[in-house]
């Protein structure tokens, strides 16, 4: 038998807030209540990767196979960029990662992978062939 974190999180997540809620600052689980803010971050900016690439593989899509082009992949495509604005507006924290080229591009690397093993498309850009602007506005659809 382990901890009550690593045994039933959720009856030590309601143990740790009544201790904070009781300003029972030494019997607080420092470590993990850190590990778990941190993870909120991570949780968020994964979503965030995952949202872009879904978004910039439809678009991949949208490009290369015209002529399969449904209304599900720009119902797809547009609710990925309302989510995109939605997750920035609710933490602007995550604007940073959008301006970050290096993240971006591991988003699209996501993007390709994805793309490719649902299409078989054997040219496709190895570098995303649109700025972050481009995907993210709401008008833009690749021809």
């Amino acid at each position: 038998m382990g901890t009550l974190y690593e045994d039933d999180i959720i009856a030590w997540s309601e143990q740790q807030a009544a201790l904070l809620r009781a300003g029972r600052w030494e019997l607080l689980d420092h470590e993990n209540i850190a590990g778990e803010i941190e993870d909120v971050g991570k949780s968020e900016k994964r979503e965030l990767q995952s949202r872009l690439s879904v978004l910039t593989s439809h678009l991949l899509k949208w490009k290369f196979q015209p002529i399969r082009r449904t209304r599900s992949w720009k119902n797809t495509i547009r609710e990925q960029r309302t989510a995109i604005r939605q997750d920035i507006k609710k933490t602007p924290g995550l604007k940073l990662l959008i301006s970050n080229p290096n993240w971006v591009a591991g988003a699209y690397r996501r993007a390709l992978i994805d793309t490719y093993a649902e299409t078989s498309l054997p040219a496709l850009p190895d570098e995303s062939p649109w700025t972050i602007t481009e995907i993210l506005t709401e008008e833009f659809f690749p021809e």
